[in-house]
């Protein structure tokens, strides 16, 4: 949630955010309904995603944080020495980052050996394939669904925007117990509790969920770009929801939307981009 306003794109910024004044209850209660975070920084609008974000990091830390981070799962993970397997993540990944329009930048490929069908990016363009992906996809298209969506992370700046979210819950949090430590509300401690409840259900779950939902939209995008079938990234999620093992919380309680809603949402779109069984045009 950011304050900008970018309904009208022809008005000049003046670079500020607009003052919000809340009472301590109108705090309190939009903490709980996970309707209100604190605002430490400005908003940045992402063209690629229609819509405002608040960055209360940049992307560059970021690197700086995810560099460590990904030396220690090289260090520590089992990587694949399977050349068939490497090869193809980097030639499908190369197609998709090129037409997400970063082919100019260093991308760095790992596949580990992993059963859980899985792969995940950290910032400065490291992505990372378990080999149990491979058990789930059916051709190259799905692994470029599976491509695209990382892609689609690093431009939506989604961790960006993710760390932030959490740095504002936070200090939400700390704001909600100064003003609760300064009335005569009774039972605070309990109040505390459900407001953390209200700003992890409220708040960072469903904005997570909203990542995956717009990695998805955008990695389509991606692939029909770099000449895949885009409906594979339906067929993909159909088939990953047909996974008898895989458990399923409810969707309230995860960070990602459940595989009803994700089907649903890119059936959606791939109909309204008239993609739904037609094969993209390269």
């Amino acid at each position: 949630m950011c304050l900008a306003d970018h309904a009208d794109q022809t008005q000049p910024s003046s670079g500020r955010i607009p003052r919000v004044s809340l009472s301590r209850r109108d705090l309190v209660r939009g903490l709980a309904a996970g309707t209100v975070v604190a605002f430490t920084a400005g908003c940045s609008y992402n063209s690629a995603l229609g819509r405002d974000q608040l960055l209360m990091v940049s992307e560059a830390d970021l690197i700086q944080l995810s560099i460590s981070a990904w030396t220690e799962t090289l260090k520590t993970e089992q990587r694949s020495d399977d050349p068939v397997l490497n090869r193809r993540v980097r030639r499908v990944g190369h197609e998709i980052v090129t037409a997400a329009g970063r082919g100019n930048q260093a991308w760095e490929y790992a596949v580990f050996e992993n059963k859980e069908a899985n792969a995940f990016v950290l910032p400065g363009n490291k992505v990372g394939v378990n080999t149990g992906l491979f058990k789930a996809i059916e051709n190259d298209d799905q692994l470029a669904a599976v491509l695209g969506h990382e892609a689609a992370h690093v431009t939506a700046q989604h961790a960006a925007e993710r760390y932030s979210q959490g740095m504002a819950a936070q200090l939400g949090m700390a704001a909600a117990n100064l003003a609760m430590a300064q009335t005569d509300l009774g039972h605070q401690k309990e109040l505390v509790g459900a407001l953390g409840l209200g700003v992890q259900f409220g708040v960072l779950m469903p904005f997570s969920r909203q990542h995956e939902l717009e990695a998805d939209r955008i990695g389509v995008d991606y692939m029909h770009a770099a000449g895949f079938e885009p409906v594979q990234a339906l067929k993909l999620w159909q088939n990953m929801a047909s996974n008898p093992g895989k458990s399923k919380p409810p969707q309230w309680l995860s960070t990602h939307p459940s595989d009803e809603t994700r089907i649903s949402a890119l059936q959606a779109y791939l109909t309204q981009r008239g993609w739904m069984g037609t094969k993209a045009s390269v």
